[in-house]
């Protein structure tokens, strides 16, 4: 087990600056494969102009809540938290629980690491989910980023109703449920205390600089997470699309099912170039190539950024590309690649 005491900035994903600095000479536009955020957004709308210049009401704060426990299927709106994306949530959370000792389920999002660091917890990342048994703070991210592993829903119920004997609390970060198998999720066991639930609306709706997030809860931790964002945490434009897009079932079947497709035709065009696919969701695959650095490189100086990471150097994730145009782009990389050289799996 390796300790993560560091408090730093991490490394993500997402960066157009970043893929600049990489590859200067690569074509534009930077064609940005590192994310899990939806390439099919959900449609855009017009805002009236009191949704810029007035502060909203918070009544469209409750809706909110409301159509999020709908969607997420929680028992009723007194169990969720409307927050300005879950990033600025994780310290918060990790609060929760007096500092002591906190493990997460890795490798994964090393926020959560970070997170409970600010928060005072000396903190793990294991291997193994049964050593979470040994947290005050325990970290499940379910499906996993990056390779998309499922942890059961009884077996993190089990875990939750562990630590609440003991005064614990286990975290369950579900950025990528919305294409996971919903069964697994905990959202609806949040009632008895002991597990927070975290569900990202950017990623599965596309609308990642909306910056919209929640927190589920018990009713007491969710009043406190409430109390500690204060009024007005969710914008006007944020709280338009969120009641929007979450009632929207219609749309939400309709691009699971496109994104299934994408995440099969991305498999396979890897297969192609000699690249087996270890896992993932349909918002994101994921890769453990020996060659994985001079995948990254070529495809970098066509243009086309995958997520790489710097303890996992074998390890890459890549998203889907969202336009016909970018699919052609993507096949014509890999091409050349694999001529360059025979890869190595």
């Amino acid at each position: 087990m390796a300790l993560l005491g560091e408090v730093k900035p991490v490394e993500h994903g997402g960066s157009i600056e970043t893929a600049r600095r990489l590859f200067p000479k690569a074509p534009e536009p930077i064609l940005d494969l590192s994310t899990g955020i939806n390439p099919h957004s959900y449609p855009l709308f017009d805002l009236p102009a009191t949704t810029l210049t007035r502060l909203p009401e918070p009544g469209a704060a409750r809706k909110l809540a409301e159509v999020a426990a709908a969607a997420y299927r929680v028992p009723s709106a007194v169990h969720v938290v409307p927050a300005p994306g879950t990033q600025i949530l994780l310290p918060r959370v990790a609060s929760l629980v007096a500092p002591g000792t906190a493990l997460v389920l890795g490798p994964t999002y090393r926020e959560h690491a970070r997170a409970a660091a600010i928060a005072g917890h000396a903190v793990t990342e294991v291997a193994d989910f049964a050593a979470l048994a040994d947290a005050d703070l325990a970290v499940v991210v379910n499906p996993n980023n990056p390779d998309g592993r499922i942890v059961s829903r009884e077996n993190l119920l089990g875990l939750a109703a562990h630590l609440r004997k003991k005064g614990g609390l286990l975290v369950v970060d579900e950025a990528f449920m919305d294409v996971g198998p919903r069964a697994e999720s905990l959202a609806g066991d949040v009632v008895a205390g002991g597990v927070v639930v975290l569900r990202s609306f950017g990623k599965f709706f596309g609308l990642a600089g909306v910056r919209l997030g929640f927190a589920l809860a018990d009713s007491k931790t969710a009043a406190l997470l409430s109390l500690q964002l204060g009024p007005w945490s969710v914008a006007g434009p944020a709280l338009d699309y969120g009641l929007k897009a979450l009632a929207d079932t219609a749309w939400q079947d309709a691009v699971r099912a496109r994104l299934t497709d994408g995440a099969e035709r991305l498999d396979a065009l890897f297969s192609s170039a000699g690249v087996s696919v270890k896992g993932g969701t349909s918002l994101f695959r994921h890769i453990d190539l020996a060659s994985a650095s001079d995948l990254f490189q070529a495809l970098g100086r066509q243009g086309i950024l995958l997520r790489r990471f710097a303890d996992r150097p074998s390890q890459l994730r890549c998203g889907l590309p969202g336009s016909e145009a970018e699919w052609s782009r993507l096949e014509a990389a890999l091409k050349t690649w694999r001529n360059e050289g025979e890869p190595r799996s």
